[in-house]
């Protein structure tokens, strides 16, 4: 999935065990998106975090900041609490979504690659940033888009 591709129609668990829908989601203003590999490890926490602590610049935009990963419902309730992010965390525990999106590792440790998409209330992808080293970049990135448009 890149810019300008219809995102997929999904619905996940998020991390209060509530089903949530893309199409619920972007009702309100565009998503951000964001795959993270693993809840609980350090560069997640930083790049969750980040989005965390940006909370009022992406209000100030009209969108909102939405987390995935492979982690059940109980793994993103803990990561959540833990860190009061504020925005929900949807859990894509087969890959099935990550799939979709393009994410999805085939080999390794980690299911799922770091990748962020803002999307759009008629679900077109506005954009899509990837690092897996940056952690910034990607909430960063996602307000540059949305602060130009």
């Amino acid at each position: 999935m890149e810019t300008g591709d219809i995102a997929p129609a999904f619905t996940l668990d998020d991390d209060h065990g509530n089903p949530r829908s893309l199409d619920e989601l972007i009702e309100s203003g565009p998503v951000v998106l964001f795959f993270y590999p693993q809840a609980m490890t350090a560069g997640c926490t930083a790049q969750a975090c980040h989005f965390r602590d940006l909370a009022a610049d992406f209000k100030a935009v009209g969108a909102t900041p939405v987390g995935i990963s492979h982690d059940d419902v109980d793994r993103q309730a803990a990561f959540a609490a833990k860190h009061s992010f504020g925005y929900p965390l949807l859990s894509d525990p087969e890959g099935k979504v990550a799939e979709a999106f393009g994410v999805r590792r085939r080999l390794g440790i980690v299911a799922t690659k770091r990748k962020t998409f803002v999307i759009g209330q008629d679900r077109t992808i506005l954009g899509a940033f990837k690092s897996e080293l940056n952690m910034n970049a990607h909430a960063d990135k996602a307000l540059e888009l949305l602060r130009g448009r």
